[in-house]
């Protein structure tokens, strides 16, 4: 299977009702910025290189980000503080990702989430967690160059420790997790209410964002 196949596999998925009924009625009310657009309003698929030895994870859509443009971190204030940093990295081509046809390609990265539906409130369930979970399966399944996990929250972390049998390591920013020839790394996520607050500054994720790539053995 391919990662387009996969992507339309998981962009038809209906198994969380509550997710299904909350992304699509945040499809159908809208923002009133976005009220001429039409909304994505599915789940949302992996996006990046196919070849990346450093794939990041992050917890879910945002209600007015992929859940309205289709493209994971794109057209919300997450995505501009994550790949602005990619960006400054030499992993992507330009500092901005505003829709799926704005050019943006990426290197040697690959950006994937936990659950792929919005939740509300950005909480999902544990259940919700746990039938998404095979989906994180299928997508790093194809991409076998992976050596780094970037975990971007506690939900994205534990899914991999979960996705790797590995016990139960509390999270921590900065916290860095050898497993066999792969590393996890720790970052709090790039939400407003940690980017806005100094939570997470610029400069604490450039570093977090180095050390990938030094493990990653990137050139």
């Amino acid at each position: 299977m391919s990662l387009r196949t996969l992507a339309r596999k998981i962009e038809a998925c209906t198994a969380c009702p509550r997710l299904v009924r909350h992304r699509e009625h945040v499809a159908r009310v809208k923002r009133r910025a976005y009220a001429g657009e039409t909304y994505h309003g599915r789940p949302v698929a992996g996006f990046g290189d196919p070849d990346a030895r450093i794939v990041v994870v992050g917890l879910a859509p945002g209600a007015h980000g992929a859940n309205r443009t289709g493209r994971v971190f794109t057209g919300d204030r997450s995505g501009d503080f994550l790949y602005a940093a990619l960006h400054r990295a030499g992993l992507a081509n330009q500092p901005t990702s505003t829709r799926k046809d704005d050019g943006l390609v990426l290197r040697d990265v690959f950006i994937t989430l936990a659950v792929r539906c919005v939740p509300p409130d950005n909480l999902p369930t544990r259940d919700e967690i746990a039938r998404c979970a095979h989906w994180l399966d299928d997508e790093l399944a194809l991409l076998p160059k992976t050596r780094v996990y970037l975990a971007l929250g506690a939900i994205a972390f534990k899914a991999i420790l979960d996705r790797e049998a590995q016990a139960r390591v509390p999270f921590a920013h900065g916290a860095e997790i050898r497993l066999g020839d792969r590393t996890l790394l720790a970052s709090y996520h790039v939400s407003q209410q940690n980017t806005q607050t100094g939570r997470l500054t610029p400069a604490m994720f450039d570093t977090i964002v180095r050390r990938a790539k030094l493990l990653a053995e990137y050139r």
